[in-house]
């Protein structure tokens, strides 16, 4: 593989790059910061909000009950969720198939962790599974769950990042 990167139209050289990941490894190994993880967990959070949102509508829109359409918005977060690295990674230069297996390795645990606390928080919300896309009480719900996911999966993906798993494979490419 090839990797030399292309970054905003400039061409870093071989050694510099190698270097990069060499640092970064090492960074990875020694720990994660609050920061990075915290940032993972924002990117993770924004694909899950977005699909689940838009699962939340299709669903409402189609006159679906609350299994199909939460079956629909947790499909459409990890989708979302997977884009964005997708296109994160391919952008740095890496093919499509081990974009997708990035992808996976970086954000599977991170988009099934805020998924099951979002939703868990969400279906205990007395009346949220009923309430309506122009009821304060769904998006107080959503919002909350979204909120006390980040806070429960920030954690997560500091370990994880630490260990040179989950985001830390993102960095490597970048």
């Amino acid at each position: 593989m090839d990797h030399t990167a292309h970054h905003s139209g400039s061409v870093h050289d071989h050694a510099a790059h190698e270097g990069h990941h060499d640092h970064a490894a090492q960074g990875m190994r020694a720990g994660a910061s609050w920061g990075m993880a915290a940032k993972a967990t924002l990117h993770c959070l924004t694909g899950c909000a977005i699909g689940e949102i838009l699962g939340m509508v299709i669903g409402t829109a189609l006159m679906w009950d609350n299994v199909p359409t939460m079956v629909l918005a947790i499909a459409l977060a990890f989708l979302f969720g997977y884009s964005f690295t997708l296109l994160a990674v391919r952008r740095a230069g890496l093919d499509f198939k081990t974009a997708i297996k990035v992808a996976l390795a970086a954000d599977t645990v991170s988009i099934a962790v805020m998924e099951l606390v979002d939703n868990a928080i969400i279906a205990m919300t007395p009346g949220a599974m009923d309430a309506h896309l122009s009821d304060s009480l769904f998006w107080s719900a959503l919002l909350g769950g979204f909120a006390v996911a980040f806070l429960i999966t920030t954690p997560v993906n500091k370990w994880m990042i630490g260990r040179g798993k989950g985001h830390a494979v993102v960095h490597a490419f970048h």
